[in-house]
């Protein structure tokens, strides 16, 4: 591991993804932060922080993701216990925004949670966010600090264009990811296809029509999160029905829960490729899952808010 030549940064991780903090330090070329995030018998979280952080930019790893009350919890704590520590900067690195989806009032009396949990984030005393494809980009209004938002596509592209695919077409599982499939797909040379369903409930999904060509093409859905793949194997299954000749899928976010696993195993998805934002389970990794790395991106990130350059270079 080459040594990072400024030792006043400091990378820290909760217990979230503690492999991806690791991955992310050994790529920036520093040690990871001595700390840890334990429990009392009664559920309390606690943080010892057993070095020295004073006068240091620091950069604290934590996805919220499942449990992510418990995971959220750890992150508070471990940015309140870094401003007491006299920290110069605070700088939480999300890769995956837990209630990112309860980001507007979609019936009477909701709440916006997502809106909730940045107050609470800038209230720790956080300084800085660095996350990746939120579900909805206008989370980083909800913040007054600054919010560096990070993309999964270049990575995702890269994997495919690696893989030599023919004839390909991209899909949008739904109208809001119109955006993302336009950016996969003019990195591929692809044209879009977009599925136009309708939703009667949460978490259940009814596919409607195919808006585009996909006869005997190689098709690729993309999606921000992968939940209970309810709307990811349907629209692959309507796809095939509708003469694609294979169907590949990929997410940044693979939070695959319930019955995702088994929907996944048994549709007509060749490979769903995914990245370590999230950590996923041994019973998770099966063959038909292949998971990126986001290390290299937000190491890059880091070592630019460190250096005071701009991060969006990195997607030129």
């Amino acid at each position: 591991m080459a040594n990072y030549r400024d030792p006043k940064l400091k990378v820290f991780t909760c217990n979230a993804n503690p492999q991806l903090a690791k991955e992310i330090a050994e790529h920036i070329g520093v040690p990871l932060g001595n700390a840890q995030a334990v429990q009392f018998s009664d559920g309390e979280c606690q943080i010892k922080l057993n070095e020295s952080v004073r006068g240091c930019d620091v950069f604290v790893i934590q996805p919220t993701s499942a449990p992510v009350n418990e995971h959220l919890m750890e992150l508070l704590v471990m940015v309140d216990a870094l401003k007491r520590a006299s920290a110069k900067s605070i700088n939480v690195v999300i890769p995956y925004y837990g209630y990112a989806r309860q980001d507007r009032k979609a019936r009477a009396r909701d709440p916006i949670t997502a809106k909730l949990v940045a107050n609470l984030i800038e209230t720790a005393g956080a300084q800085r966010v660095i996350t990746m494809d939120l579900h909805a980009t206008q989370i980083q209004g909800f913040f007054d600090i600054p919010v560096d938002h990070l993309l999964g596509v270049p990575i995702l592209a890269k994997h495919f264009a690696e893989k030599g695919l023919e004839d390909i077409v991209v899909v949008s599982p739904d109208h809001g990811g119109v955006t993302r499939a336009r950016k996969l797909a003019e990195r591929l040379e692809a044209p879009i296809a977009i599925i136009d369903k309708r939703r009667p409930e949460p978490n259940v999904a009814e596919v409607m029509n195919i808006v585009g060509n996909i006869e005997g093409k190689t098709a690729i859905i993309i999606d921000d999160i992968i939940d209970t793949a309810g709307t990811i194997t349907l629209a692959a299954n309507a796809l095939v029905e509708a003469g694609a000749r294979e169907v590949y899928a990929c997410c940044t976010h693979p939070v695959l829960s319930g019955p995702a696993i088994e929907r996944i195993t048994n549709s007509k998805i060749k490979e769903l490729i995914v990245t370590n934002s999230i950590p996923l389970s041994e019973e998770k990794l099966t063959d038909k899952i292949t998971v990126l790395s986001v290390a290299p991106i937000i190491g890059e990130a880091i070592i630019r808010v460190h250096e005071e350059l701009s991060v969006s270079k990195l997607f030129d």
